[in-house]
Formats: C-alpha cells, structure tokens, sequence
C-alpha cells in the first residue's frame, strides 16, 4: 500500500544559509497492509528515495548519497516510522540526459545504525534479487 509518492524537502543543519538542505523524491510502501495473500516481512515499510534532477547547480544542493542519514532521520521523524521495521532503497533511474551521469538504472539498499533516533553510519548495497522484484512491482504499481 502506497503512504506517501511526492516531492519531500528537508532541512539542513546550516541555519541561515540552509546547507544540507535539499529535496528529492520519496516513496513509503506499507507492505504490511493490503492483499492478506503477502508474505509478511519483518521490515514491512519500504522507502525508495531519488534524486531529483538538477536544474542549475547551487552550492548548497544535496544528493542522496550525500546526506543519507539525515534524509532517512528526517523521514523516521515526519512519517512516524519504526527504523528497524523499514527497509531505505536509493533509487538511481538511467538518465538519457546525462544530467546525473547514471548510465544503467540501480537500486541500493541502506542499512543505518540508529542512535536515539538519529540514522548514523550508513552502509550501501545492492538490492538483493527477491526484494529488487518486489520494488519494481510496487514502482510499476503506482
């Protein structure tokens, strides 16, 4: 079931100046609820995350990768989510434009360390095959 599939913007830790800032786009799978014929899994809340292409390059502008942590505390804290039940995808869509440099289209899986509610030291890999099946029937879903 489909929470949240929009544009997300967080703050950054800069005050006046807004660095960290940033936006992307974000979407929460509740896979926890809907169809009862799902297998239930322990980390039943997906989030996918991407970047959301530049139009002109500001100093203070933040990727993804860049501001992990933050972007997944902030997400934690605004949707109410239990971090060990949520499993934090990167999305990375092949772009024709060559404005982010991806040339294949991947997926990594984030695992965090939580410490009093803060995601520290984020760990990327790929997206093992069972659930990179899984995310591509939700993405085409919605």
């Amino acid at each position: 079931m489909m929470i949240y599939d929009d544009t997300y913007s967080w703050q950054g830790w800069g005050g006046k100046l807004r660095l960290g800032s940033g936006r992307c786009r974000l979407r929460i799978f509740d896979i926890g609820k809907g169809d009862s014929k799902v297998v239930t899994h322990l980390k039943s809340i997906i989030v996918v995350v991407s970047d959301i292409p530049f139009e002109k390059v500001k100093p203070n502008q933040m990727t993804i990768k860049s501001c992990a942590s933050h972007i997944a505390t902030c997400v934690v804290k605004d949707f109410k989510i239990d971090p060990h039940r949520m499993l934090w995808i990167e999305y990375y869509p092949k772009d024709e434009n060559k404005e982010i440099k991806y040339s294949k289209e991947y997926f990594d899986a984030v695992e965090f360390k939580w410490n009093n509610n803060f995601a520290i030291q984020p760990k990327w890999k790929p997206l093992n095959p069972a659930m990179l099946d899984l995310v591509f029937k939700l993405l085409n879903q919605h």
